[in-house]
């Protein structure tokens, strides 16, 4: 079982930053692919950024590229979605999910490839 525990999410005005942070239970957290979601009510739960176990390959939802950047530390067992020019329409409770069975130099954009989910943290982008 691994633990995922987000921070960093808070009230931000139209064009400013935050940035997020997920830290993990387990050790072996280095080898899993690891992700952003967001949820706003009434939606479904949206992608928003992946990135391998290896660092080496990421992915961005198009409504967040250039804005946002996936990183991880895996010395700390923890990732990171910094988010630049924060709009109102980024608004939503913000969860990072880890893949345990996938691909080392992969990361999945849909849900359903996720194996564990943080609680979530809430953005509010005021305008």
């Amino acid at each position: 079982q691994v633990q995922l525990v987000e921070s960093g999410g808070g009230l931000v005005q139209a064009g400013g930053s935050l940035r997020l942070s997920c830290a993990a239970s387990r050790r072996t957290f280095g080898r899993y692919a690891m992700a952003w979601f967001r949820r706003t009510p009434g939606k479904e739960r949206e992608f928003v950024a992946a990135i391998s176990g290896s660092g080496l390959y990421k992915s961005y939802a198009e409504s967040v590229k250039g804005r946002f950047t996936i990183s991880r530390d895996s010395a700390k067992n923890t990732v990171y979605l910094q988010m630049n020019s924060l709009k109102p329409e980024d608004t939503a409770v913000y969860y990072c999910a880890a893949d345990e069975s996938g691909s080392y130099y992969y990361a999945a954009d849909k849900p359903n490839e996720y194996d564990y989910w943080g609680q979530g943290t809430q953005v509010t982008v005021s305008s």
